[in-house]
Parts: structure tokens; sequence; C-alpha cells
């Protein structure tokens, strides 16, 4: 599916279950992480996650262009369009739209890294995720001068 087809769709939907038109544009977003899709008040496009698409198909799809057009045609009409505001809700029980998309797990989370410093001195450990520079950071304890003994792979997070 691409854009266009994607706005015709959003165009149907609007018509058959608001009974208005849709009259600003559609795209994919790609950039989208969290969320299904998302309606921008400055401008009135809506941009939806091609993601959801792909792995939960077109019903997902359908229930969040829905969930859109709530947020769409609620601000078009001046009335409360937010999440927590009655008008929203009741027009989303109306329509059969979800409240939040189904979530899916596109990658697993990658173990963190850590590097593991010593003090020379005294001996102390210093675990850290970012690169210490040794030559400028001493010990906390004894103010002696560190060194990197290796680097870590946590699974756990």
């Amino acid at each position: 599916m691409e854009d266009k087809d994607l706005q015709k769709l959003i165009e149907d939907i609007s018509i058959s279950y608001f009974n208005r038109p849709f009259l600003h544009t559609a795209s994919f977003n790609h950039r989208l992480k969290t969320t299904g899709g998302r309606y921008l008040t400055s401008t009135s496009n809506i941009q939806i996650n091609k993601k959801y698409y792909d792995a939960l198909g077109m019903d997902e799809l359908v229930g969040i262009i829905k969930h859109e057009l709530c947020h769409y045609h609620l601000h078009i009409q001046g009335k409360g369009y937010k999440h927590r505001d009655r008008d929203f809700r009741v027009l989303l029980k109306e329509v059969g739209a979800p409240r939040f998309c189904t979530p899916i797990h596109t990658e697993e989370p990658k173990p963190k890294t850590f590097r593991i410093y010593e003090c020379i001195d005294c001996r102390h450990l210093y675990k850290r995720v970012r690169r210490v520079n040794t030559t400028k950071y001493r010990c906390g304890k004894c103010r002696g001068k560190l060194r990197e003994i290796k680097k870590h792979v946590d699974i756990q997070r």
C-alpha cells in the first residue's frame, strides 16, 4: 500500500463512518515508533505508521484510521478532540474506533554494553555506559588514575 492508496482509504472511511469528507493529506510516516498514527493539528493532516499495517493487517489499520479521523473531525468542528475530552470518547464509541492501538514489538532491544574502569591505586570499580576520558578524569575516592578493564555486555535491562 502506498500513500495514494492510504489517502483513498481514509477518504472512503471518512464518508462511510462520519458522513463528512476528509479534505487534507494522509501519508505513511516511517519514523513513528510507538504510535499507530498521528493527527497534526497545525496542518490537519494525518500520518499513519506503516509498521502496524505490515504487522497486524487491514483491520488494525482501519481502527487506527477511525481513531485519527475522530481527532480530525472534532478539531475541524471546534469540539473537544483530545483523548481526555468527552466529545472524543463519545465519537470513538459511535464509530467503533479503538482508544488505543494494539502494541507491536518490531525488534528486540539490544543488550546494553557497559565499560568497566578500575582505579590503579585503590582498585575501586566504575561501571559506565559512556566512555570515560581516562586522561581527564580521576578516581572519586582517592584521586588515582583510571584504566579501562573491559567492555561488559549486560543482557538484563
